[in-house]
């Protein structure tokens, strides 16, 4: 049977459009300052919205071993007062002219995105470069955040605990390779972390050097370039390295991650193994396969798991791309009893993609969803400065996003199955990641490999090595 027959004929019958060129970005000019700063800036005069997108590299792939979260806890921090402003202050200066401006730590970067009336732009860009060049950092402010961040993580444990599945799996699949730090830190590292530490790592991973800048919308590119120059141009540069990240080494067994919660009713599972990076080749190709395995509401796995069997309410297929390789995943869950059942299930269909490919009919609609969905997401000023801030960071031409629609036009089924045999291939690497009842499922997902147990109350999202594995004895 091919992959394929799993999805509704609705979805089969989509008409093939033309997707070449359906999507391109708007021309954009790229200014490098002295001091590193990379400024790309992109008039657009559609309405009258100005959008920013600010990146800083290194993100949590800087924090310290002992200190995951730091990064998160420092961006968290940026608009809690800064220059002039407190943080009461400066909130109500943005929500006075109904801007919007935030900012959050991602894997391999802090990011800082605003979206303003032009008529505001210049107070947009006071505030960003307050935020990111003169923050107050409060350790007030700074202990409250850090608290809230351990409670939020807590009550995930308690109430919705798939939330987290990501973070234990990166963490399971990763360990200690940078890609395996729990961007938002655990309850441990969090409660280690202090006032002191923000303040080094802000001068330490934060500076001119590292700094992107994006801009696009209804302005005058000159004047707006003359205005982040005089904000940003005397930037010191920051004082540490930034590492560079070798590739994760690949694993050869298959191992579990068993984390026990009393009493629950449900596993929450995560199957996953190295994917790849944000420049593979076969970009086009590997998401028609995701999409058709798991990336959408009517694909395999959601078919399988929920419309056949009724064994979850949703399945998914994950990938993860950074400049080096990331992962793919399947997440899901299921009652306590039916675990193994689930997980296998789970297991079988992504066999079938492996084993059946895929045919025409499930590229052609797998290729229409996609389209359908990828235009959306480059429609605001904001979008589109996001776009150009992620191709400058990981150094990809602007065909990254002007050449997709030809690619995927271009797709044969022979393409996707490549990609398919590529990425899905082996599956003596598959980790998994459960949260359940242990008493009533450590038996029998022994037979997924070997077995790693930790408790939901363990404030780490890993196992921590013994004093005389980290050479302390």
């Amino acid at each position: 049977m091919n992959a394929f027959t799993r999805l509704p004929v609705a979805l089969v019958l989509l008409t093939v459009a033309s997707l070449a060129g359906a999507v391109t970005l708007p021309d954009y000019e790229r200014v490098v300052l002295d001091n590193g700063t990379v400024l790309l800036l992109s008039e657009k005069h559609d309405v009258p919205l100005v959008g920013l997108s600010a990146v800083i590299r290194g993100g949590a792939t800087a924090d310290p071993a002992d200190k995951y979260g730091l990064a998160s806890q420092l961006a968290g921090l940026l608009s809690k007062g800064a220059g002039a402003r407190d943080a009461a202050t400066f909130a109500e200066a943005v929500e006075a002219v109904g801007g919007d401006l935030s900012a959050r730590a991602e894997l391999e970067s802090i990011s800082i995105q605003a979206e303003f009336l032009s008529r505001d732009a210049a107070l947009m860009v006071e505030l960003v470069a307050d935020m990111i060049m003169r923050p107050t950092l409060d350790a007030d402010e700074m202990a409250k955040l850090r608290d809230r961040s351990i409670n939020l993580i807590r009550a995930a444990k308690d109430a919705d605990p798939s939330a987290l599945m990501p973070v234990y799996g990166s963490a399971f699949l990763f360990g200690e390779h940078p890609y395996g730090n729990p961007v938002g830190g655990s309850e441990a590292s969090l409660a280690g972390i202090t006032h002191e530490d923000v303040l080094e790592y802000y001068a330490g991973q934060v500076g001119g050097d590292r700094l992107i800048i994006a801009v696009v919308g209804d302005f005058d590119a000159t004047a707006m370039q003359r205005l982040l120059t005089e904000a940003f141009g005397e930037w010191r540069a920051a004082s540490a390295e930034l590492a560079d990240i070798e590739a994760p080494v690949q694993q050869n067994k298959r191992r579990v991650l068993l984390v026990d919660r009393p009493d629950t009713t449900q596993t929450y599972f995560w199957i996953g193994r190295q994917g790849v990076p944000v420049d593979y080749p076969g970009r086009a190709a590997l998401n028609v396969a995701n999409t058709i395995f798991g990336g959408s509401f009517t694909s395999m796995l959601m078919t399988a798991l929920r419309v056949e069997t009724g064994l979850s309410y949703s399945a998914y297929a994950m990938l993860a791309r950074y400049a080096q390789a990331g992962y793919v995943a399947i997440r899901s869950f299921t009652e306590t009893g039916t675990t193994i059942e689930a997980v296998d299930l789970a297991l079988e269909v992504r066999g079938e993609l492996r084993n059946a490919g895929v045919n025409e009919q499930g590229l052609v609609a797998a290729r229409n969803y996609i389209m359908g969905q990828f235009p959306p997401r480059l429609e605001t000023a904001l979008q589109l400065a996001g776009q150009l801030t992620m191709l400058e960071q990981y150094g990809l031409g602007r065909d990254y996003i002007d050449g997709y629609g030809s690619a995927l036009d271009a797709l044969t089924t022979r393409d996707v199955n490549r990609a398919i045999d590529a990425v899905y291939a082996s599956t003596d690497d598959l980790v998994f990641v459960m949260i359940g009842d242990a008493a009533l499922i450590r038996d029998d997902v022994a037979k997924y490999g070997e077995v790693t147990e930790i408790s939901i109350t363990d404030p780490h999202f890993r196992l921590q090595k013994s004093p005389a594995e980290a050479g302390l004895d």
